[in-house]
């Protein structure tokens, strides 16, 4: 069975890692802040809860080219990406990587039925093929360990 979005988020959460975000009239200030105390690469923007954008590293770089020093002072709205490319839990991790390599994508929100209920980062997907493919190499040396004899 395909591994999906669903069980990556799981395993994420599982190991206490949780979506941080800030308003879209919060500074960039505090977007990046939050972003170095928590070492992550990537904050949401949310309006009365509803996912409405997403920063990331290649939005701070494209409005330091735009805005340079004004950076940190502008809005959160001002350099978000306001249509993230979103994923369902029920999404394939497969379907995933394809989306997040062919779009250059470095994160990813998980959206349920609206709402925003995880992301999804290029490092959590290379943890679970990392794990996928240990189960893997497991399974194979137990069965070649118990290999049939003629």
């Amino acid at each position: 069975m395909p591994l999906t979005v669903q069980e990556i988020l799981d395993d994420k959460i599982g190991q206490g890692r949780r979506t941080h975000g800030v308003v879209p009239e919060s500074p960039v200030r505090e977007a990046v802040a939050t972003m170095i105390r928590e070492d992550i690469g990537s904050v949401v923007v949310l309006d009365a809860g509803a996912l409405v954008g997403i920063i990331t590293l290649r939005e701070l770089l494209k409005g330091l080219d735009s805005l340079g020093p004004r950076l940190l002072e502008a809005t959160a709205r001002e350099v978000m990406n306001s249509s993230p490319a979103v994923v369902h839990p029920e999404d394939s991790a497969d379907g995933l990587r394809a989306m997040m390599t062919e779009r250059h994508v470095s994160h990813a929100p998980v959206v349920k039925d609206g709402r925003l209920v995880g992301i999804i980062s290029f490092h959590d997907i290379a943890r679970s093929a990392v794990k996928d493919v240990a189960f893997e190499n497991r399974l194979l040396k137990q069965y070649i360990k118990n290999w049939p004899k003629s």
